[in-house]
């Protein structure tokens, strides 16, 4: 039960907050940055990428603050997980593409690691006080 109450709040908590970031950063930070980077949106490897991230923080974050009781532990597993995923995609952009700037690098990076730690550090919560283990 644990499991289930924490991937259903990933899922929610983690899709509502980038789209919060989207709306923000889609106008005022790609958009200026990288505009002709970007192209149309694309539903299926959007859906992919969510679902398959959804399970990373279960795995790398949840999993073990579920495993210690201890919601601070999915914080810190999931900054970390949020900080090398986001870190590794915009390094590798940022060395490879023309026009990627180092303020995008710098932004996401840090977004992808605050919502990583916010969503498995409330997921984890959650699950503990409602579906305790054991």
């Amino acid at each position: 039960m644990p499991y289930l109450v924490s991937t259903l709040t990933t899922a929610v908590l983690f899709a509502l907050l980038d789209n919060l970031w989207f709306r923000w950063s889609l106008p005022n930070l790609y958009r200026p940055e990288i505009g002709e980077l970007l192209g149309p949106f694309r539903l299926g490897p959007a859906v992919a990428f969510y679902a398959l991230y959804v399970i990373g923080i279960q795995i790398f974050a949840v999993r073990p603050a579920l495993a210690s009781g201890q919601w601070t532990s999915g914080l810190v597993w999931g900054a970390l997980f949020g900080f090398f995923c986001y870190m590794t995609w915009n390094l590798t952009n940022y060395a490879v593409m023309k026009t990627w700037s180092l303020k995008v690098t710098l932004t996401d990076i840090t977004w992808g690691t605050v919502a990583t730690a916010v969503t498995a550090a409330v997921a984890s919560a959650l699950a503990l006080k409602l579906a305790p283990a054991g």
